[in-house]
């Protein structure tokens, strides 16, 4: 480009050129109304897009992400909503050929990134949030930091292609190029070590780090080196299979095995799915070829302990028909969801072993059909994918999330059902899969999910498990309905709800520390010395929880400010290794592993969690705690804890949640999460 005068303008020229149009285009979105800022903001995405195809132009936007956000740059869209983003849709948001949509995409991952690094202390998310999410937005866009645009994306987005490299090489250059890789393995183990039922996000993120290694073009230098096991879990766990051969070709090589050899392929898979939680599509491969070899190996390629092995033996015909009805390549995770369930030892309830006898010949109505292939293709039967999400939920019942939905409480249900009810879980499974219809009682009343009116969530959640996604929208409606049929009564509705919703065994006692009509905390020292007489060992005559019990939190960030109300399960209270007093739990919002500030950090691993609890010392936890279930029943004397101690959980309270707490409408317009 040249001036009048024959100088040509430097990049630096026309980047300040720019930006000014930049701020211009801004200042007039911010002074518009509300009803004429989609015209205004063209101009702002235009000139922004021009922007960030310039050296230093990411860098620019990154410094003004505020000021676009409140000019309204990203009014009525998604991306107004920082904190219910999902890293792995960022795919098909820069990869669409729509600009606008690109360019939105792009100026929310600067805006986050001025949020992580501090120069933005945003009101919907925090700078560990964020951080955590673009981790994950770089991790399943590898390819963009390393690859140049193919000739499809050059013909179907143009310069556009180029802009979203530059975005990803500022990304990475501000994150920490070297981090990039080694954080991400770092949070794939983090997110493993919970064991969700779900883990195709996981095995997308293993996928693109195999594909960078892969190719000799892209240099990772030293980082990457603790993916090894990642990347061969799923494609080549054993040496029959190391170079990632081809189902056929592996399925060719079992043929001429003798049984050392497949003794030898069976236990190098179990270990690898032990391991990490993940499943190969070669295992199922090997575990239906096993089915006519005994069930010693069988047995072996499962994993299984000597709980596991009886359960095996039991149930010989039972487990051969779930293989071979709901355990396919397609489907690999029921393989670990079988194992785990015939290590708990479920079947031996009478009721389970005749009701996955029941599922498996399932008849699934058209909706639910169509359901399954809406969220996972036709890959497999819907049949098979329900199987597989059976097995997942009775096997790792801590391991369901609630995705992208305000469904806390149905998650928390099929958790709790699975984990304490498995056979009443089953039914939840057939009623919805072949009834399209679901019917609870509350109060001796019938309560249809046909005819009950919306739920909680908006729109139908697509991103979840199998059953989940079955059986989540009938107990939404459900539990709505439960909500609108204590309308009127005095307090919280959970009271009468919770017990009514989840089963017999949730407490009729209640507890809540908030004033529903005011917001403000009450009673604050009774209830906390009441939950310490109730959960506490040492206040309880050192009784264990017998029945996981549904509880509800205040939920804070980092910064301990309040986000609020939701819904967990207390599963045991214990002595962690450490010899510290600790509350388990179950949340169920898909990944337990937060920040909650003020010193609050909730650990998943290495203080005696098993698979998918969380925890915190108890104090902590009563700290974030606003209703809790107990049995009237039972020794109802206050605790006489400390006045350092009740003084310590209560100093957490006011300097979080509680600090000014609160006005009445925040806790009514949640009232439904918790």
């Amino acid at each position: 480009m040249t001036t009048h005068n024959g100088e040509r303008t430097t990049d630096a020229g026309r980047l300040d050129g720019l930006l000014a149009k930049l701020d211009e285009a801004t200042a007039i979105l911010a002074d518009a109304r509300d009803f004429a800022k989609p015209g205004k903001a063209r101009r702002v995405y235009d000139t922004a897009r021009r922007v960030m195809l310039l050296d230093g132009g990411c860098a620019a936007i990154e410094a003004r992400a505020r000021a676009l956000e409140e000019a309204g740059a990203f009014n009525g869209s998604d991306w107004a909503h920082p904190q219910i983003l999902i890293p792995s849709l960022t795919p098909h948001s820069l990869g669409s050929g729509d600009a606008d949509t690109v360019v939105l995409e792009a100026l929310s991952e600067l805006r986050l990134l001025a949020v992580a690094r501090g120069a933005y202390e945003h009101p919907l998310i925090s700078a560990e949030q964020a951080h955590h999410y673009l981790t994950q937005v770089l991790a399943i866009n590898l390819e963009l930091l390393f690859t140049a645009p193919s000739e499809a994306q050059r013909e179907t987005q143009g310069r556009l292609a180029l802009m979203t490299r530059q975005l990803f090489s500022h990304l990475a250059e501000s994150i920490g190029y070297e981090h990039v890789i080694d954080q991400l393995i770092d949070e794939i183990w983090r997110i493993l070590q919970q064991r969700p039922i779900q883990v195709d996000p996981v095995k997308r993120m293993v996928t693109q780090i195999a594909i960078c290694r892969a190719n000799p073009e892209i240099d990772l230098g030293a980082s990457g080196q603790g993916a090894d096991r990642l990347v061969s879990s799923l494609f080549g766990p054993t040496q029959a299979c190391r170079e990632d051969p081809g189902l056929a070709v592996y399925a060719e090589r079992l043929q001429s095995m003798d049984a050392g050899a497949l003794q030898y392929e069976a236990t190098g898979f179990a270990r690898a799915m032990h391991d990490t939680g993940l499943v190969s599509p070669y295992h199922p491969v090997l575990l239906r070829h096993l089915l006519d070899h005994g069930d010693h190996l069988l047995a072996e390629a499962l994993g299984l302990s000597s709980t596991g092995r009886d359960c095996l033996l039991c149930y010989r015909q039972l487990v051969q028909a779930l293989i071979e009805e709901g355990v396919q390549p397609e489907t690999p995770q029921a393989v670990y969801g079988l194992a785990l369930t015939l290590e708990r030892g479920i079947l031996y309830q009478p009721p389970v072993a005749p009701a996955l006898w029941r599922q498996i010949g399932l008849p699934l109505t058209p909706w639910s059909q169509e359901r399954l292939r809406l969220a996972y293709g036709d890959a497999a039967t819907p049949r098979a994918r329900l199987i597989e999400g059976v097995l997942c939920m009775l096997g790792l019942p801590l391991g369901v999330g609630q995705g992208n939905n305000p469904t806390c409480q149905s998650a928390r249900a099929l958790s709790m059902w699975a984990y304490n009810d498995p056979d009443y879980l089953l039914q939840m499974v057939a009623w919805a899969a072949r009834d399209d219809e679901i019917i609870m009682h509350f109060e001796g009343q019938p309560i249809s999910s046909m005819a009950s009116l919306s739920g909680v969530a908006t729109t139908l959640p697509m991103d979840l498990d199998p059953v989940s996604l079955l059986v989540v929208p009938h107990l939404d409606r459900i539990y709505a309905e439960m909500g609108r049929r204590c309308i009127g009564r005095e307090g919280d509705p959970h009271r009468w709800v919770n017990p009514e919703f989840h089963g017999w065994w949730a407490g009729r006692g209640f507890r809540i520390n908030v004033d529903v009509e005011t917001g403000q905390l009450e009673a604050l020292e009774d209830f906390l010395r009441h939950f310490y007489a109730s959960y506490h060992p040492y206040y309880n005559g050192n009784q264990p929880l017998i029945h996981p019990q549904p509880a509800g939190i205040a939920v804070t960030d980092s910064a301990a400010r309040f986000i609020g109300w939701h819904a967990i399960t207390l599963l045991r209270v214990n002595l962690d290794p450490q010899d510290v007093m600790r509350a388990y739990f179950f949340n169920p919002n898909n990944d337990s592993g937060q920040d909650w500030g003020d010193g609050i950090k909730v650990s998943t691993a290495g203080n005696g969690e098993r698979f998918g609890e969380a925890s915190l010392p108890f104090e902590q936890f009563a700290s974030r705690l606003y209703i809790f279930h107990y049995d009237p029943l039972e020794r109802g004397e206050l605790a006489d804890i400390t006045q350092e101690e009740l003084d310590r959980v209560i100093g957490h309270i006011h300097r979080s949640w509680g600090a000014d707490r609160l006005p009445a409408s925040g806790l009514q317009a949640h009232a439904g999460s918790s």
